[in-house]
């Protein structure tokens, strides 16, 4: 793994997460000023504004949850799939600079190789694990338990922007019955 950040397009793929993260950033802090201010202000066009922000916020995660669950084979067999492509060039080139990448990801998901055959073949495994596991299967178990922890992440946020629309339609006809007993 640590070969992969020499590549010359891992900054540009830095760059664009960074840019994703500062424009979802800005994204919550209108949503936040619209709601704050909307309350502050009571304003029901503000308001209204927060509740539609929310709303597509809320059509966002459901999709991508949808897409993360529909995509969750396609994201194991490319992990895997880039798994024995570094084993396979380790067995063509046992001192080779991939050395060091499949030692991390034997160290990372604690497992070494594809079958029980490679501690006879010297692939570089980590000392502390007592039976070797294969490798194919620890990134499938761990991209299970990390998607499922991620869904689980995802239903919470998903509770939380309910309650958020709710309350600010509460608030907004609230505000208009207010309005309309003056």
């Amino acid at each position: 793994m640590a070969d992969f950040a020499s590549d010359k397009k891992s900054p540009e793929y830095f760059f664009m997460g960074l840019y994703v993260l500062v424009g979802a950033g800005a994204l919550m802090t209108t949503v936040g000023f619209f709601g704050c201010c909307g309350a502050a202000r009571e304003s029901q066009c503000l308001l209204g504004a927060f509740f539609a922000c929310l709303l597509v916020i809320f059509a966002a995660e459901v999709t991508a949850g949808v897409f993360a669950f529909i995509g969750k084979k396609v994201a194991i067999q490319e992990s895997q799939k880039i798994y024995e492509d570094i084993y396979d060039d380790y067995m063509k080139n046992p001192g080779g600079k991939v050395n060091r990448t499949i030692y991390h990801y034997h160290l990372a998901f604690q497992c070494c190789g594809k079958d029980n055959m490679e501690q006879q073949m010297g692939l570089p495994c980590p000392e502390n694990i007592q039976m070797p596991k294969n490798c194919l299967v620890e990134i499938e178990n761990v991209i299970d338990a990390n998607l499922r922890l991620v869904g689980i992440v995802g239903i919470a946020i998903a509770g939380i922007t309910i309650f958020g629309m709710i309350f600010s339609m509460v608030l907004c006809c609230a505000i208009r019955n207010t309005r309309d007993m003056i």
